[in-house]
Parts: structure tokens; C-alpha cells; sequence
């Protein structure tokens, strides 16, 4: 029997503020705390001892978030019911000395994150986010969302067979972004922004600082059925994640199990950080939560081996210029629901049971859903999935929703299925 559906078009609307809020992982954390705020949750300190108490709790760390809702009777062997996602996009990032140029233009030097589509990135209005760490010792989140940058393309007069031959770009040579006339001076780009922050010159010794289209995102087509904006890999998930942690703590009298949402850094180059899937993070927290509710080893084994984790993210929605790119008897479709990721050499971590889990849940939410699985003769990509199960050792099912134009500056999904996937991840932790 399914339950009643408790996300609908406006989850898509909200979805649209929080990534035109969201420019950066750290942006994404900042506003998924507050919301979290707001559904009762309070944040802990890494530092601090943890208490054993009931609610819903969450720590930040650099541009990841792990959060989760203690039940009413929850033992220390209580199981946990995990929503996996990233918090990072690909982009282009500012480099330790950004103050560059050529030719009378000022520039700024960047270094590519991750496997964005490059030229996505050229003849676009692109602002500046991140963070700024300071001199004494904390940080300020920078947001300049306005024109600021551009990284212009060659004209087609000197480059004639650009529209034959296809774009070739060179990653060092041809994507950094012109800011302004004249000769490049060293220091500018931080005085700039201290200026902005009106903070006093100076005072920033450190920054994780990223471009960002400054186009917000918007309903495309006839009927206003899909949805085009930035970041959507991952911050869709991120924000359904959010969404549905919120309202299960909310109706939480039932629950036999933690829910937990769990938001990486660093997927899109590997994961391996303090603040990605692949560093101990997330374990550490989980381990707390066990030893402050009083248990041992013991019980940290028995609610591990009864965790499940929904590892959730982007994959490929068919394509209609490029149908052959995909699997033939695989082809997600937009507004057709969130899809299961399979890959039998463990690019992701879905088997015969998670494919249960999974369909379990949508159908207890009354949520259609679809299968993908890449084209033999294409690599295929990977997730937090694989990293999750294998470094903690718990059962882990790789599913998401279906896009175009994955790693673009701007990516294109069904309006529909953001509220569709957090309905699905609703019933997940509702188990």
C-alpha cells in the first residue's frame, strides 16, 4: 500500500532557490543547516562530548554535512537508514595566485575541478563564490552574483573549422576568465572581494573560491516540464536529502531505525578527503552515535550490519541526438521517476537486494522509477556507492535522478522528478 505523497511541484520550486543559493559545497552546507535548523535539528561540535539524547543533530565540516534523527527508544545497536550525496560540482576554481593576464586583459587563474564539460563554461556571465579564510582564524562565505567574469571563446573567423572539425580546448591556455582591462597587479582579486565582504585589507590569509553561472535556474518548454539550472549533479539530491530528513523527524514515532543524510565533498575527483566519502567522516560520526548512546564494539557491528544506504546522484537520461551512446534496452527517460544505477564490476554498489530496497520504497510512495545500466562499449562512471559499502561495510544501493547535459554549466532534468525522488527517499527513512 502506498503512502500518501508528501512532496509535489512546489519541492521543485524550492529546489530552484536552494541551488541559486547554493554556489558553492560550502554555500550547499550553510543552507542545508538552516534548514535543518528550522525542522528542530541542532548542530554538534566534533570537538565537544556528545550527549545521548533523542532528536536530530548534525555536524558541518568544510563542504559536507552529516545529519541524523535519534527515535524515542533508539538502543545503541539501533540500525541506521542512510541517504547518500555530494555537495561539489565541476567547475573552475580560483588558483593560489589568481592575479593573472595577457594583452591588456586582467585575468584570473583557474585550475579545472573535476570532468566538467569545458565549453559550457565559455560566453557566459560568471560570478564568484566560496570561502574566505581570515586571519583570525574564521571563515566568511563570498557570494558575488553578478557579472563578473568570462571566459571568451575564439571567434569562428579564426577558427574556421570549429563547426567541422569540433572544438578543441586547452585546459591551461584557453579557460581563463578575463575580469577587466590592463595590467594584472598582484593581490587584486582578494582586495576586490575584501572590499565587497567589507572586511579590512588584508585580513584574508586563505580561500576555496569558484566560478559560477549567475543565470538562475528556470522551467524550459511548452508545458514547463522540465527544468534547467546549475549544480543539479549533486544538489538535487542533496536537497531532496534535506527535504525528506526533515519530515521523517517530523512523523519519526515509528521509526526502529536512525535516519541519517550524509552530503560529500569531493566526489567528482575521487573522494578522498577529510570531508569526502572515501575519509572517515562519515564513520566517525556513526561511531559516536553508537558509543554515546552507551554501546560498545559489539553494538557498533550489530547496527552497521543492519544499515542500509541509498547512495543517491545523477545519471543519464536518454539522449535523442545520441540514443546509440546508451544501453538499447535501457533508456531513463525525464519525469519517469528517480532511477536504479547497476553496474556488475561495482561502479556502483546495486545488487539483487538493494533492487529490492529500492523498489520497495517507491512503491510503498506510490513513485514510478526506472533502471539504468551503461552501454557495454562506454566506460562507466562511478559514485560515493562502491566507496560507502566497501569502507564501512554496510549494504549500499546506487539510484538517482535522470539528466542531460551531466558536468555542463547548466544541466536539464524533468520538473518532475526532484519531488518524485523525495518521496521515494521519504519512504527510505520512514523504512
Amino acid at each position: 500500500m502506498s503512502t500518501p505523497v508528501r512532496f509535489d511541484r512546489g519541492h521543485t520550486d524550492d529546489l530552484m532557490t536552494f541551488l541559486t543559493a547554493s554556489p558553492s559545497p560550502y554555500h550547499a552546507v550553510a543552507n542545508a543547516a538552516e534548514r535543518l535548523e528550522k525542522a528542530g535539528f541542532r548542530q554538534l561540535s566534533e570537538s565537544d562530548a556528545w550527549d545521548s539524547g533523542t532528536g536530530g543533530r548534525f555536524v558541518l565540516r568544510g563542504g559536507a554535512l552529516i545529519a541524523w534523527y535519534v527515535p524515542e527508544g533508539a538502543a545503541a545497536h539501533t540500525p541506521f537508514r542512510i541517504i547518500g550525496a555530494h555537495t561539489d560540482s565541476p567547475n573552475l576554481r580560483v588558483k593560489p595566485v589568481p592575479d593573472t593576464g595577457s594583452q591588456g586583459w586582467r585575468q584570473v587563474a583557474v585550475e579545472i575541478y573535476g570532468g566538467t564539460l569545458l565549453n559550457t563554461w565559455l560566453d557566459r556571465d560568471l560570478g564568484l563564490a566560496g570561502r574566505l579564510s581570515l586571519r583570525d582564524g574564521t571563515d566568511r562565505l563570498v557570494n558575488i552574483d553578478r557579472p563578473l567574469l568570462r571566459v571568451p571563446q575564439l571567434a569562428v573567423h579564426l577558427d574556421r573549422s570549429v563547426n567541422t572539425d569540433g572544438l578543441k580546448l586547452d585546459k591551461q591556455r584557453h579557460m581563463q576568465p578575463i575580469w577587466g582591462l590592463g595590467e594584472a597587479r598582484e593581490g587584486d582579486l582578494i582586495a576586490f572581494l575584501e572590499e565587497e565582504e567589507g572586511l579590512p585589507q588584508g585580513s584574508v590569509a586563505g580561500w576555496d573560491l569558484m566560478v559560477h553561472s549567475i543565470e538562475p535556474p528556470a522551467y524550459l518548454g511548452r508545458d514547463r516540464e522540465l527544468l534547467a539550472g546549475p549544480r543539479m549533479d549533486n544538489l538535487l539530491s542533496v536537497h531532496a536529502g534535506v527535504a525528506a530528513l526533515a519530515a521523517v523527524s517530523a512523523s519519526s514515532d515509528k521509526l526502529d531505525h536512525i535516519p541519517v543524510l550524509a552530503a560529500f565533498d569531493h566526489e567528482e575527483n575521487g573522494s578522498q578527503s577529510d570531508t569526502g566519502a572515501d575519509g572517515p567522516l562519515l564513520g566517525n560520526v556513526l561511531e559516536r552515535s553508537v558509543f554515546s548512546r552507551g554501546g560498545a564494539y559489539e553494538d557498533k557491528a550489530r547496527a552497521f550490519a543492519g544499515t542500509i544506504c541509498l547512495s543517491s546522484d545523477t545519471g543519464h537520461a536518454v539522449h535523442p541526438n545520441y540514443a546509440e551512446r546508451h544501453d538499447p534496452s535501457h533508456h531513463p527517460r525525464a519525469n519517469g521517476g528517480p532511477i536504479l544505477k547497476v553496474n556488475v564490476n561495482q561502479r556502483y554498489a546495486t545488487d539483487g537486494s538493494g533492487r529490492a530496497v529500492f523498489a520497495a520504497a517507491c512503491e510503498r510512495a506510490g513513485v514510478p522509477w526506472q533502471t539504468f545500466v551503461s552501454n557495454n562499449s562506454m566506460p562507466c562512471g562511478t559514485t560515493i556507492g562502491p566507496i560507502t559499502a566497501a569502507r564501512h561495510g554496510i549494504q549500499t544501493v546506487d539510484i538517482g535522478v535522470a539528466i542531460l547535459s551531466m558536468h555542463s554549466a547548466r544541466e536539464l532534468c524533468g520538473s518532475d522528478d526532484p519531488f518524485l525522488l523525495a518521496n521515494a527517499l521519504l519512504s527510505f527513512l520512514e523504512g
